[in-house]
């Protein structure tokens, strides 16, 4: 144990720090969603905050690859780290003086995400040189189990800050994260392998190309990203829906215990990967766990008209999550090259995530413009079956969301089912 504990001590501290803050992060993020929601009522504009985050990703994710791969990878985090935590002191100085409105919060978020986007593929190439091979599963886990932390602590502590001392407190938490993690970032991590080479370098738009050559020629890598990305679609328009389903309803505290009763169930599923032995297929497992998702938690939140059984689906949806990621980042990390990491996460994230903003705005835009007019004026069945009121159309939506997402795990099942990923 000691000896574990040695070997991955550089990384346990990049991990918790980084963990603390991306804490903080979604605290205000969360109070964000709930301060826009209560202000314009629409599940439209609620959902471009997480558009304009997301969007970065699928025009700049390919070229951020290849400059995250020739840049030196703690400073680029460093600089992302700063640049972010000042799109956060803005929205501060913004509500502090009254001025803040839903544009300002669309510009914000997109230049965030932008850092993220640079930053994301430097910080998993970090954990690459970061992590002995051997321990790429449990800590796959661990990281599982900060996120669900996370997940679980965001909309219990947000929504107390933010109902007892408003948004000043909720940032003022996320500005003392990201003070933390940047200082042990810069002054205790140090990561191996960062010389630079002389040999000529590639020119930016080649550099960017290779990362794409690589997945092309690697069916079974771009197969699951392309999997993700139906899987990212169905997930990302579930994001959108679930406040315009809940907030009509029941106030933030309810929208704050499903999301909680998430965090506790990626919380349960992270221990357990962390504890379990490698499967004998990790595709297989990697399918098996997003169908079990897939067709459970919406159907619950479709035809479920109390907080119990929401959360019940919560938690039925969320358990595996970590199962899956942890398979995905083993055949990931031990498939592709240390140096060619940061061009394919990119790529990966193009690919991936495109998919992401598409389903907040078609979420929303559905909620909005299709599901709820059509439920003020349903029959006696649709009624009986959704509800009535505002909140009903989101209904449902989430049953069009688990049948398209069962859907997409069949059909995908199906096309890799003669592709295998066993231990290396």
């Amino acid at each position: 144990m000691k000896k574990e504990y040695r070997e991955l001590k550089p990384w346990l501290l990049l991990w918790s720090t980084q963990a603390l803050s991306a804490f903080g992060s979604a605290m205000t993020q969360f109070a964000l969603v709930i301060w826009l929601y209560q202000k314009s009522g629409s599940a439209l504009q609620t959902a471009l905050l997480s558009i304009c985050s997301y969007a970065p990703y699928v025009v700049m994710s390919i070229f951020a690859g290849a400059l995250s791969d020739r840049w030196d990878k703690k400073r680029t985090m460093l600089v992302c780290d700063l640049l972010a935590a000042a799109c956060t002191l803005a929205v501060w100085i913004l509500l502090r003086r009254d001025l803040l409105e839903p544009w300002h919060m669309y510009v914000i978020n997109a230049l965030s995400g932008l850092m993220n986007t640079v930053q994301q593929p430097a910080s998993e190439v970090a954990a690459t040189l970061l992590i002995p091979p051997k321990y790429y599963q449990r800590t796959s886990g661990l990281r599982s189990f900060s996120n669900s932390l996370n997940t679980i602590l965001t909309p219990v502590i947000a929504t107390a800050l933010f109902s007892f001392a408003g948004m000043d407190a909720v940032i003022a938490v996320d500005l003392c994260t990201f003070v933390t993690a940047f200082a042990v970032l810069w002054l205790m991590i140090h990561l191996p392998g960062q010389e630079r080479t002389d040999g000529p370098k590639e020119k930016l738009l080649e550099s960017a190309s290779s990362g794409l050559k690589w997945l092309r020629e690697h069916r079974l890598i771009l197969e699951l990203i392309l999997f993700l990305a139906c899987i990212n679609l169905v997930a990302s328009a579930f994001n959108a829906v679930l406040p315009a389903l809940i907030l009509p309803r029941y106030s933030e505290t309810v929208l704050g215990w499903v999301n909680t009763c998430a965090g506790i169930a990626t919380l349960a599923g992270s221990l357990i990967v962390t504890a379990l032995p490698a499967p004998k297929d990790r595709v297989r497992t990697i399918c098996a766990t997003l169908l079990l998702s897939m067709s459970t938690e919406n159907f619950l939140l479709a035809f479920g008209k109390a907080p119990w059984i929401w959360c019940v689906g919560s938690i039925l949806g969320w358990i595996a999550i970590p199962v899956m990621n942890a398979n995905l980042d083993v055949i990931f990390r031990t498939s592709i090259p240390a140096d060619m990491q940061g061009r394919v996460f990119a790529c990966r994230n193009t690919l991936q995530f495109f998919t992401i903003p598409l389903g907040y705005l078609l979420g929303g835009w559905l909620v909005d413009e299709l599901f709820e007019p059509l439920m003020a004026n349903a029959g006696s069945l649709l009624t009986a079956l959704f509800g009535t009121g505002k909140g009903s159309g989101a209904a449902l939506m989430f049953l069009v969301l688990a049948l398209s997402g069962v859907a997409v795990c069949l059909i995908f099942t199906y096309r890799l089912r003669n592709d295998h990923w066993t231990n290396p």
